[in-house]
């Protein structure tokens, strides 16, 4: 991408008149509007201070790049501003912004944003070029330096291209790195140009792998990762750090990959970088806060439900489909095969368990754990300790393997290949197999014996208030803990086999479905409230309301948590209670709106939904704040 084909020279602002913020944004934009290359310079400003909220696009060295990818963009354009006083932009350095690039980007051009953003960031970096920007006399003069700027680059990148892997891994003083920042952006690509800079200085050979907002580029090989002298990661997100196990490893924020380039290569070609241990289970992002903890045990429960989900979908549903089939008899042969396929001893249903405890297990403690986790979860399954056995199997198994790594940590190297295939499986069976069948299995059949005896007798008063409570949680975080916690106790009643398994669900399923309605009905009924984005992104949450994806309301909360989640725990509440309330069942685990034909109440069930997303619909569009007054809180914010 030749970034003078972006760029206007008459649209070019040599000398920016702004003293704040929201004054060099208005300057820019105004520019953009003069030469024609946007058609609604308000609603392109909303898009520029909507991305300024997230985090400034001021970096160091006094750049800034504001951006925006909207309709109001009639062609892709980069415009150059600059002020000779400097402005204060509200950069990440805390220092004035001379240099300014406003990128606007139409709304049909893929990542043409994220690929000039890449672009400039990789030319940025260099502080001599920066340098002569800033004393560029006139336009052509600025479009010539970025010319030879960047076919410099491309000269470069040619040389680094034709080398051979030998060849650059030849070099003794070689090292590998991986830079990332959370947007994937500016940083990412800043962090591998100043890294590569600086080992061009010291005669050092270095690969970088960029994990950018367009994917991860110049993926690391197993041959390079394993010749090199240690390797940098400098990321402030995670990253795939498996591969290097048994290697130096200097981990740092991605801002140090930037200013302290020189630093960070010596320590590693000094081997002042600490070996890392993949199969610990330690991620160089974890902390010993009480946050982190609840974070890490979330991470491990997610990565369990999210195996096991595949298997409540798929086998729920399948197995619902065979309850219309059982109508023709027992012995009609697609009844069953459903119910061989989804339900009974051989099916889908039997490994629900089984599999959340694996994989429960696998995050807690890799790979070794699998085995013994999903051992665990078919005991607590077999012994009917039901879910909350398979939670305590998996979490179980995970931390004898990390008890069994600690504790044969001192074995000789020789005998290293022996833990794999045979000490971790047999002692991680023996002890998490112990453990479930003597204390935990018979601890936990009680508890679910007796959760579901109380299920099967409850009142209808009762009913109507758990109702409410599984449909409100379906609202509090839309897809995180409370949401899978409300999600999973269903499941766990429903493979129970108790009678009012599908009660549960149908709770839980239309409690999950009116947030995301609620968002749709709200945008298009409250038009004045939202931006021309929010509205088109309300019109797919009809889609994703109606199949059960209450994630799709989730933007929405960000942007708005207080009115968004408050409005749709209120409608998802009363969804969940009036389902309750009209003895509706839901035969199914997921589906939404597709499997409601199998429902005993399927106009009473779409009733609930409907009434729970009219009211969070409406108390969305009464109580939230006009479109004009969101903007100047904004611009109130940036300023």
């Amino acid at each position: 991408m030749k970034i003078t084909n972006l760029m206007i020279e008459h649209a070019m602002v040599m000398d920016m008149q702004a003293t704040t913020k929201d004054d060099a944004i208005d300057e820019l934009v105004a520019s953009l509007e003069k030469n024609g290359r946007i058609n609604d310079p308000k609603l392109f400003k909303e898009m520029i201070l909507k991305r300024e909220v997230e985090s400034s696009t001021g970096i160091d060295n006094g750049i800034a790049m504001p951006h925006a990818k909207t309709k109001a963009v009639n062609k892709a354009t980069v415009v150059f501003g600059r002020s000779k006083k400097g402005i204060d932009y509200k950069a990440l350095d805390g220092k004035p912004s001379n240099l300014f690039f406003m990128i606007a980007a139409p709304e049909g051009a893929a990542n043409v944003h994220l690929q000039t953003l890449a672009a400039l960031s990789r030319l940025l970096i260099d502080e001599a070029f920066v340098a002569k920007v800033k004393q560029a006399e006139t336009p052509a003069e600025v479009a010539q330096l970025f010319d030879e700027k960047q076919a410099e680059k491309e000269e470069v990148e040619k040389k680094e291209a034709s080398q051979t892997a030998s060849e650059v891994t030849a070099n003794e003083n070689f090292v590998v790195a991986v830079t990332a920042c959370p947007t994937g952006i500016a940083h990412t690509y800043m962090a591998e140009d100043a890294l590569k800079k600086k080992a061009e200085e010291m005669g050092v050979s270095i690969r970088v792998e960029t994990n950018g907002a367009d994917g991860a580029k110049h993926v690391l090989t197993r041959d390079e990762i394993a010749r090199a002298a240690g390797v940098i990661v400098a990321a402030d997100k995670t990253v795939e750090m498996a591969r290097f196990d048994n290697k130096k490893v200097l981990q740092t924020p991605v801002s140090d990959g930037i200013r302290k380039p020189e630093e960070l290569i010596s320590k590693v070609l000094n081997g002042q970088a600490p070996v890392y241990h993949a199969e610990s289970g330690a991620s160089f992002t974890e902390t010993d806060s009480a946050n982190s903890v609840w974070s890490r045990i979330y991470k491990d429960l997610m990565n369990g439900i999210s195996h096991m989900l595949p298997f409540v979908v798929g086998g729920g549903i399948l197995l619902a489909i065979s309850f219309m089939f059982e109508h023709l008899g027992k012995d009609n042969t697609v009844y069953q095969m459903l119910s061989a396929v989804a339900g009974g001893q051989t099916g889908a249903f039997h490994f629900l368990i089984a599999i959340l405890a694996g994989y429960i297990a696998v995050s807690v403690g890799d790979r070794p754990a699998l085995m013994p986790g999903v051992v665990g979860g078919f005991m607590a399954y077999s012994a009917n300790a039901g879910f909350l056995g398979g939670l305590a199997a998996g979490f179980l198994a995970g931390w004898v393997i990390i008890l069994l790594k600690k504790v044969f940590t001192g074995l000789p190297k020789t005998l290293n290949g022996l833990k794999a295939i045979l000490i971790y499986p047999v002692f991680g069976l023996l002890i998490t197999g112990g453990l479930m069948y003597y204390i935990l299995d018979p601890i936990f059949t009680w508890i679910n014996t007796g959760m579901i005896g109380a299920l099967s007798h409850l009142g209808t008063g009762n009913a109507v208030l758990l109702g409410l409570v599984l449909g409100g949680m379906q609202a509090v975080d839309m897809g995180g803990p409370v949401n899978k916690a409300a999600y999973t106790f269903a499941i766990g009643v429903f493979t129970s086999g108790a009678s009012n398994g599908g009660l549960m669900m149908a709770a839980v399923m239309a409690g999950g479905m009116v947030p995301p309605l609620a968002i749709a009905l709200a945008t298009t009924f409250f038009k004045a409230k939202f931006n021309e984005e929010e509205r088109k992104a309300g019109i797919t949450n009809y889609v994703l309301g109606l199949s059960f994806i209450t994630e799709g309301a989730i933007p929405f909360a960000a942007s708005d948590p207080l009115r968004i989640i408050a409005s749709s725990i209120v409608g998802s509440a009363t969804a969940g209670a009036l389902t309750q309330l009209w003895n509706v069942n839901i035969p199914a685990p997921h589906g939404g709106i597709f499997v409601v034909a199998l429902s005993n109440q399927p106009f009473l069930f779409i009733t609930a939904i409907l009434i729970g997303a009219v009211i969070s619909g409406l108390i969305i569009g009464f109580w939230k704040n006009p479109l004009e007054k969101r903007t100047k809180q904004v611009q109130r914010v940036t300023d």
